[in-house]
Order: structure tokens, then C-alpha cells, then sequence
């Protein structure tokens, strides 16, 4: 056999690329009905983050059948799970998520996510020994807020790789999801409970603790950069209006173009809130929730390969200037910060129909996100495949973060 990384001439080795990934697109082919039908069963069984256990258990159970045996509950969490294929050359993890959204489902589309990156990683492992190259097919629980890639990440995941890479369904084919870093709090209020006419002055408003914060961040809002989100709600707000409120809640998202200026942001949130609670006279107790999202660094060299692997099969990238960006934040960040990585969206619903919608999950769970399934594992594991007949250079980690920042991640 000859070794794929010493064939020098150029033909030979463009012959042996085409070659391959013809062979990876036609077991995807074979494989189309059984990543279909797992797209489907977990669109139809839809779970919240650090309970997919249905969609571990199916995808686990598709791995082991093709006979590349899936480690089930990996790293400590329950939902997520890790295969392999190959011994030698540059090793490449392609991600699967499952998790969905409360009432709405797979509104985010992580079923087409979750197929995608089976069909990928098991057509890459039939060419692995052969090719020289090794695939890590990582199942990645809980992205919808719990942050299960980051958890992974700190128990040795992604410790060797090469590059990691998925697709994740919108409304157009993009390079990647502009993301946004992302900081989640819980805050908590306490007060004097009385009766709200009888005896007011004995009271101290929780509610109107956690309202005052609101309306000083509503001011901060202003003054913030154009790229910096903040948004909350009110879980808990008190019983009933004739009862000063004793407790009250508030739920914030903090976002910010990088992670360094997250912790800016941060610090001025607070101190909205504190003013608050202070004004009210009441106690506030803040739990910033752990982990943190970090933004996206995608990497360019990763990205080109992945663009012409997917304007071959009739995907090219539509021009984010024309169409808008797709704004959100993601675990796939933290990733990327740690290894070479790509996240470029496929489309599986017509132009302008949001993702975490009722209308994206009908699309997410139809024609649309079933070809989204095959193409996109076509894409990935060509992409693979150049990885391994080309393999990237060494580069420094990409993106900067603190020290305080990358204890966290």
C-alpha cells in the first residue's frame, strides 16, 4: 500500500484526495437512510441539556452496529459519548449534538447536527487505517446552555487533536455563527414581606429591588458597545399585590464580542444590579452560572477546505453582508480556543426563518433537514479527509484569554 503522506507527486496524491472522498460520499449514500432515520427519531424525541438520553443511546447504539464501538457516558457526563477509528496521522474530531429547547424542540436543529456528524465520522472511519488518519466522533451533550463541550474540555476531550469540527443548521449556508461570549447569572433577592396597605413602611420590595436593577441596565444599554448584549427575566416576582414581595429572582445573559470584554461588561452589570438592591434596601445575592461561553475563533485554513467541500456538492457560502449575520453564542467557542476549529452553518429552512422558532424545527425535522443530514456529513468528512492527506501546520492557539478567563474554560 502506498504510505498517503509520502507520495510526492502532485497528480498522484490530488487522485488519492478525489478518490477518497468520492468513497466517503458513497458510503454516506449507503449510509443515507440509517442518518436519516436517526435525524428523525431524535427530532421526535426531543430533550433538554444533560438529558438526551434517548439520542445517546440511538447514536451510541449506530456507532456500535457499524462496528465502531462507542464509549458511552464519557468524561464524567452522562449523556456523552466518544468513538474512534484509526492508529496513525492527524486526528480530527467531528462534534454531534442532541440536545433541544424547552417547548419548541429542535428549533435549533441539533438533530441535523447530531446525523451530520455520525454519518461523517463513520464514513471517515472506514478509510482511517487506509488513509492514514485517525477520527474522534465526540458526542457533545448540553450546548442549549449547560455547556457540555466546556466540561469536556477541562476532562481531556479534545487533548490531541489536530482540528474539531460540525455543522449547525440556519437559514443559509454561512461560513460560521457570529458569536457572541456569553456569561449567565442568577440573581436572587431578599426583602421585609408586609401588608401592602395596612403596614407598607414595614416592607422592603424584593420585586421592586430586581425592577430597579432592570431599569439600570435598560439605561446601560445606551452606553454599550454595538456587539454587546444583555437581557433578563423575572422567574420569581412575588404572590400577590397586596403582599410586599420578600423574594424575588432575576435571570440575566451577558454577552460580548470577546471574553475579555465580557468580564468589562460583567463587572458594570453588577454594578447596575447592586444599585438596585441597594435603593430597595434589600439583600441581593448574584451566582454568575458555571461555565462561561467563549466567542468563536474560526480557523481559516479549516474553513477554505470545509468551503470547497460544500460548493461541490451545490452548498456554496451565501455573502453574510447580503443576508445578515446569524447571531448567537455556543460551547463550540470555548472549543475553538483549544484546538483548530470550524462551525459553518448549512441551510435547512428557507431565507429568514429563525433558528429556535416553532417554523425552523418544522424545517429542521423535513426534506430540507434530511438533505442538510447527507450533505452535511459529506462536507465534514471531506474535509477530514483533506486534513488528513494535507495536514495543517502547527499554529499558536488561537484567540487570547486571561488567565482568569482560561481557569474557567
Amino acid at each position: 500500500m502506498v504510505d498517503p503522506h509520502e507520495t510526492a507527486d502532485p497528480s498522484s496524491r490530488a487522485e488519492m484526495l478525489r478518490s477518497a472522498k468520492q468513497r466517503s460520499s458513497d458510503e454516506i449514500d449507503r449510509l443515507s437512510d440509517v442518518l436519516v432515520d436517526v435525524s428523525h427519531q431524535i427530532w421526535e424525541r426531543p430533550e433538554l441539556c444533560f438529558e438526551e438520553r434517548f439520542a445517546h443511546d440511538l447514536l451510541c447504539d449506530t456507532l456500535d452496529a457499524s462496528g465502531v464501538p462507542a464509549g458511552r457516558h464519557a468524561y464524567e457526563l452522562e449523556t456523552a459519548f466518544e468513538a474512534a477509528a484509526g492508529s496513525t496521522g492527524p486526528t480530527v474530531a467531528v462534534l454531534c449534538e442532541y440536545d433541544a429547547l424547552p417547548d419548541i424542540g429542535h428549533a435549533c436543529g441539533h438533530n441535523v447536527i447530531a446525523a451530520a456528524g455520525l454519518g461523517a465520522g463513520l464514513a471517515t472511519a472506514a478509510l482511517a487505517d487506509e488513509l492514514g488518519g485517525r477520527v474522534r466522533i465526540l458526542g457533545t451533550p448540553a450546548e442549549e446552555g449547560g455547556g457540555g463541550k466546556v466540561f469536556m474540555i477541562r476532562r481531556g476531550a479534545f487533548e490531541g487533536l489536530d482540528a474539531a469540527m460540525m455543522v449547525h443548521p440556519a437559514d443559509h449556508d454561512l461560513p460560521t455563527l457570529t458569536t457572541l461570549a456569553i456569561h449567565t447569572l442568577e440573581v436572587e433577592y431578599t426583602g421585609v414581606a408586609a401588608h401592602a396597605a395596612a403596614a407598607p413602611h414595614l416592607g422592603r420590595n424584593a420585586l421592586d429591588a430586581a425592577v430597579l436593577g432592570y431599569v439600570n441596565v435598560a439605561a446601560l444599554r445606551q452606553h454599550i458597545r454595538p456587539d454587546e448584549r444583555v437581557h433578563g427575566v423575572f422567574p420569581e416576582a412575588g404572590d400577590k399585590p397586596n403582599i410586599v414581595p420578600r423574594h424575588a429572582s432575576a435571570f440575566w445573559y451577558v454577552r460580548a464580542a470577546t471574553v475579555e470584554r465580557l468580564e468589562e461588561l460583567k463587572t458594570r452589570v453588577v454594578a447596575c444590579l447592586e444599585a438596585g438592591a441597594m435603593a430597595a434596601g434589600c439583600v441581593m445575592d448574584l451566582r454568575w452560572i458555571d461555565p462561561p461561553y467563549s466567542d468563536m475563533v474560526d480557523d481559516d485554513r479549516l474553513l477554505d477546505r470545509y468551503e470547497r467541500n460544500a460548493t461541490a456538492l451545490g452548498r456554496p457560502f451565501a455573502d453574510a453582508e447580503v443576508v445578515g449575520p446569524v447571531v448567537g453564542s455556543t460551547d463550540m467557542g470555548n472549543v475553538s480556543h483549544v484546538v483548530p476549529s470550524i462551525h459553518p452553518l448549512v441551510a435547512v429552512a428557507p431565507a429568514g426563518v429563525s433558528i429556535h422558532t416553532p417554523e425552523f424545527a418544522s424545517h429542521a425535522g423535513g426534506p430540507a433537514g434530511d438533505r442538510a443530514v447527507i450533505d452535511g456529513a459529506k462536507a465534514l468528512a471531506a474535509t477530514i479527509i483533506d486534513c488528513w492527506l494535507d495536514p495543517l501546520r502547527p499554529r499558536p492557539a488561537p484567540g487570547a484569554i486571561t488567565t482568569a478567563v482560561a481557569e474557567r474554560i
